[in-house]
């Protein structure tokens, strides 16, 4: 008869040394212990599949108990009385547990994120995996995008509403679906459930940036910018704002590199364009002026408007709204972005400027009578010399002369 293996104890497992050699202690049922010659202690089941003696390794003691080994030797053994090899089948299952980590939902989503930020501004492709990792990632984003419905991430909208960001919530939706796109085009997903959830989130009240648009008010605007008591940088930004109307962010990360004194000229380069498009901006004899008084505090950094903190950085997003405050317009009167709608404004109702020339300025999407768009340097001598009357009427405001009224005043 067969020697009959004595099954192994918790003592016996706990108290196996090491030798010379690696030695082995069984339990039955082709389960055992490998004692390694360095201590080391490894659950180990052997089987046959298919005429071939294999061995499936469960795991290091004491991390799996002798209890637990025998679950699992019970489970393998149940695999191979049902025609499963349990080698094979974990490793299929590894594979799958891959690939499910490959395509969940943050894994494309950041991968999305990696092809797109290429093309964005750093602060855009900051803020918008910060937002990610913030209020998405944390509620699916070990889900496989291609399993996730619109009622699940309807449900991740639902958190963002509940504290109250409604505008965050409908950002939300519009990168989620963005994302969904791409993993139906790389593969990974059938459809875009955000689509679905159209209409589903509270609707948001249409908010415009805050400007002031009356020359009689903007007059006044001008005079406190040039009283501003505070830094000297900022007051310069402030002072230039209404000169070149760009975008805030264009503006306070504006480098001495793009500046052409001899041309009075900024080149924007595409890469910090909102458009993706490079940006010509003719600069008025005011304005030139206060860039060379600039130039004397901060020229040798890269930037215009470098941080109050470090001249390798620019000065922050929220400085020039800030002043604003602190010169007592309310976020309801005036923004760092308000000075694009002031030139829209007055250039078109009191100066009668043609449209066109102000709105290939302002860096729209403008096109020809043939449908082409302009290049950078379309009307650049009407443009010039738009830019010089628009700084002439400011200084003319700021003298208190008599201004004209908006078109708009006039019919009424």
């Amino acid at each position: 008869m067969p020697k009959r293996i004595a099954p192994l104890t918790d003592v016996k497992v706990r108290n196996a040394k090491p030798c010379e050699k690696d030695s082995k202690l069984f339990d039955g049922g082709g389960l055992f212990l490998l004692v390694t010659r360095g201590g080391g202690k490894l659950w180990q089941f052997k089987y046959r599949f298919g005429g071939k003696e294999k061995k499936l390794s469960f795991g290091t003691y004491p991390e799996v108990s002798l209890a637990d080994a025998r679950e699992k030797r019970e489970a393998a053994r149940k695999q191979v009385a049902t025609g499963i090899d349990p080698g094979e089948a974990r490793k299929a299952e590894k594979r799958t547990g891959s690939e499910k980590a490959a395509n969940s939902f943050e894994a494309v989503a950041r991968e999305w994120h990696t092809r797109q930020k290429g093309v964005w501004t750093p602060g855009h492709a900051d803020r918008t995996i910060q937002r990610l990792e913030r209020d998405v990632f944390p509620c699916i984003g070990t889900r496989p995008i291609g399993e996730i419905t619109a009622p699940d991430l309807l449900m991740v909208l639902r958190r963002i509403e509940s504290r109250g960001a409604h505008e965050t919530a409908h950002r939300a939706r519009f990168v989620c679906g963005q994302i969904f796109r791409y993993a139906v085009a790389t593969g990974r997903a059938e459809r875009d459930p955000a689509a679905d959830l159209k209409g589903a989130l509270t609707p948001l009240k249409t908010r415009h940036h805050a400007a002031i648009t009356d020359p009689k008010e903007a007059a006044a605007l001008l005079r406190a910018i040039d009283g501003y008591q505070g830094s000297f940088v900022v007051k310069t930004a402030l002072q230039l704002a209404p000169l070149v109307f760009v975008r805030p962010g264009e503006l306070r990360q504006a480098e001495w590199a793009e500046i052409d004194f001899d041309a009075a000229e900024w080149n924007i380069p595409a890469e910090r364009m909102k458009m993706k498009q490079a940006h010509l901006v003719p600069l008025s004899d005011q304005a030139v002026g206060i860039l060379r008084e600039l130039q004397a505090l901060t020229g040798n950094s890269r930037y215009l408007f470098p941080s109050g903190r470090s001249f390798a950085r620019p000065m922050s997003d929220n400085a020039v709204n800030a002043a604003l405050r602190r010169m007592g317009f309310s976020t309801h009167e005036m923004t760092g972005h308000g000075f694009r709608a002031m030139a829209r404004t007055i250039l078109d109702e009191v100066l009668q400027v043609r449209v066109d020339f102000i709105e290939h300025q302002l860096a729209h999407a403008v096109k020809d009578p043939n449908g082409r768009a302009y290049n950078r340097t379309s009307h650049l001598a009407e443009r010039r010399k738009m830019m010089q009357q628009w700084a002439d009427y400011l200084d003319e405001l700021k003298a208190g002369a008599k201004v004209l009224p908006l078109k708009r005043q006039m019919t009424e």
